[in-house]
């Protein structure tokens, strides 16, 4: 489970970095809604099994609502899934 998670946080990550970083700018500057589209649907995807697996993580792991709240907290802030992989998950694998 550990490993299926921090692919899905690595995942969530890039796609919201993408999302707002990329096609947001394209949609919002050049007029291209596409590419915004295509990878704000992949973005919500990811962001909801982020949220489910977390919540399945951390009751296989038996932590409490202080880290799982930590980890949703994450999923919401740029560059936040990285630090949640370096600083919770990384040290478990």
């Amino acid at each position: 489970m550990l490993k299926i998670f921090r692919a899905t946080a690595i995942l969530e990550g890039i796609s919201y970095l993408l999302l707002f970083g990329m096609t947001m700018p394209l949609k919002h500057w050049a007029d291209i809604p596409e590419p915004n589209q295509i990878v704000g649907m992949a973005h919500g995807v990811l962001f909801i099994l982020y949220v489910v697996v977390a919540i399945v993580f951390c009751r296989e792991r038996k932590w409490n609502l202080k880290r799982f709240t930590m980890l949703f907290i994450a999923s919401l802030l740029p560059f936040g899934t990285f630090y949640a992989d370096k600083m919770y998950l990384k040290e478990l694998a």
